[in-house]
């Protein structure tokens, strides 16, 4: 069996907006992730071996491995997609989509802010859908929960507290807008699939 390793992210220390603080409790949360994605691994393997596959335990591990997994995945997309200095290529393939769905770049900011603004916690995602290659913004309550089948994350914005209290307390806007203002957009356009 492979373990998940924790990657690392300290280079998005000292990027404008994210106190170190905040960035290393949050590497820490995500680090809770990849241990628990590897124990939850290794003892749903253990009740296969036993033979306890149809066990309430096995059920309700394997239930948990997904929320414990994807809340791996999703802070890695969005520290990856972290970090950048330049604003979004006005003739790349990912400008073009998002003038093509939602009107114009500006439009799909204002929608994209609207949805990472909602009450609540979550994950406010721009997903490209794997047929038609129409883009969408999504508010994911959960990790494990609300992901639309066959659509691939371009852009992943945490909205949970972690994400923003130590710096902003309340003002999930002011995060959201520093958020805006470190995007690797070379990162989300290279996640597209058309």
């Amino acid at each position: 069996m492979t373990a998940f390793t924790a990657k690392d992210y300290s280079q998005l220390i000292g990027m404008p907006g994210f106190s170190e603080a905040l960035l290393n409790n949050h590497f820490t949360l995500y680090q809770g992730y990849v241990k628990n994605s590897n124990t939850l691994d290794e003892q749903l393997m253990q009740l296969r071996k036993d033979g306890k596959g149809s066990d309430p335990i096995f059920a309700e591990l394997k239930r948990r491995f997904g929320w414990e997994f994807n809340g791996m995945r999703l802070h890695e997309l969005y520290f990856e997609n972290l970090g950048g200095n330049q604003p979004i290529n006005q003739d790349g393939r990912l400008a073009a989509r998002l003038h093509q769905d939602f009107g114009s770049y500006d439009e799909w900011v204002q929608d994209f802010k609207s949805v990472g603004a909602m009450r609540g916690i979550g994950w406010a995602i721009l997903y490209q859908d794997a047929h038609s290659g129409k883009l969408m913004n999504c508010w994911i309550n959960e990790h494990d929960v609300g992901h639309p089948a066959c659509c691939v994350p371009i852009l992943v914005m945490d909205v949970f507290e972690h994400a923003f209290m130590t710096d902003y307390g309340l003002k999930r806007a002011d995060y959201i807008n520093s958020f805006f203002q470190n995007i690797e957009w070379i990162k989300a356009e290279e996640r597209m699939q058309m």
